[in-house]
């Protein structure tokens, strides 16, 4: 996959001579209703045999539109793992746009001129609540009126489950109450985050239940505080895992947040490593502990649940 990123005005010898199938949409989680988009883009590049290009941005809107808040500065999928994720997805081209005030400030029409037209989409794919400006005049349907015939258009209608959409909101409410079977299902795959392994106060050991503690990438957004199955990607080889998001309160108020995984079966140190963390179950919420000896005995409580999950 080609990966280009564009600041607003581009070159454009930056773009690529030749048609392509242009796919548009933000995507933060790449969850099954992202991947209907892309698999008619997909589809349409196919039957047209031309590259499959996507163009999303580098960081969400509404934080040029100062509307900060942690919905939005932490993701469900930060740019480096959707680049990863879209390059399995078989995207050809990926354009990473800067969304910066100037690019934020451009008309309809000059954004379908310069990113649509300017990028050599033979056809366009959006989902069904795709913008490119303020919605009363930037929406799907005024789409024709801007493009002027120059390209083939497709729409993609919303993916929905038992009445209710699979979205993005939908699956940061699901993490906010631990739901990771329910996050699984939306995604079409567990979550994921990716971390390093760091030195902590090296408590779980002393405890017997060692961890490896987690410094993970500060825009990716955790799941509620609780312990999770989880499994660990680290060494090239996948490992079962009992993890803990949270303050550890029993040692101690104000501590800060860790992710803490005890992985089962191994021994070793992986001091530095950068590890993948997948999450599967919540098996409990966080709680305080009168004592290390009945922390102790919980995680042991934990394990069984853990080893029980993968059968």
């Amino acid at each position: 996959m080609k990966i280009i990123h564009l600041h607003h005005p581009y070159q454009k010898s930056e773009i690529p001579d030749g048609p392509v199938v242009l796919v548009l949409g933000f995507f933060d989680g790449l969850h099954r209703g992202h991947q209907k988009v892309i698999d008619a883009g997909r589809t349409e590049a196919k039957e047209k045999n031309v590259p499959l290009a996507l163009m999303t941005f580098n960081q969400h809107p509404s934080i040029v539109f100062q509307k900060l808040n942690r919905e939005i500065t932490q993701y469900l999928t930060n740019l480096p793992e959707k680049e990863r994720l879209l390059a399995d997805f078989g995207i050809d081209i990926l354009y990473v746009v800067e969304f910066t005030s100037a690019f934020a400030a451009l008309p309809p029409q000059q954004f379908v001129d310069d990113y649509l037209v300017g990028l050599h989409a033979q056809s366009v794919v959006t989902g069904f609540d795709y913008t490119y400006g303020p919605k009363n005049i930037a929406d799907v349907d005024h789409l024709p009126d801007y493009s002027q015939g120059r390209f083939k258009m497709i729409t993609v209608p919303s993916l929905d489950e038992e009445g209710k959409k699979v979205s993005s909101t939908r699956i940061r409410a699901d993490l906010a109450q631990g739901a990771m079977d329910e996050v699984t299902e939306l995604l079409g795959r567990p979550y994921q985050v990716r971390g390093i392994v760091v030195h902590g106060d090296a408590r779980g050991r002393l405890l017997g239940y060692p961890t490896a503690n987690l410094e993970i990438e500060k825009d990716v957004r955790l799941p509620m505080e609780g312990v999770y199955v989880t499994k660990i990607f680290v060494n090239d080889q996948w490992y079962e895992a009992m993890t803990s998001v949270g303050h550890n309160d029993t040692f101690g108020e104000g501590r800060k947040l860790t992710v803490e995984a005890n992985i089962l079966n191994f021994a070793g140190d992986i001091y530095g490593e950068q590890v993948l963390l997948e999450f599967y179950h919540l098996i409990r919420k966080q709680v305080k502990f009168n004592s290390a000896d009945e922390l102790i005995e919980q995680l042991a409580a934990d394990a069984v649940v853990t080893q029980k999950y993968f059968g």
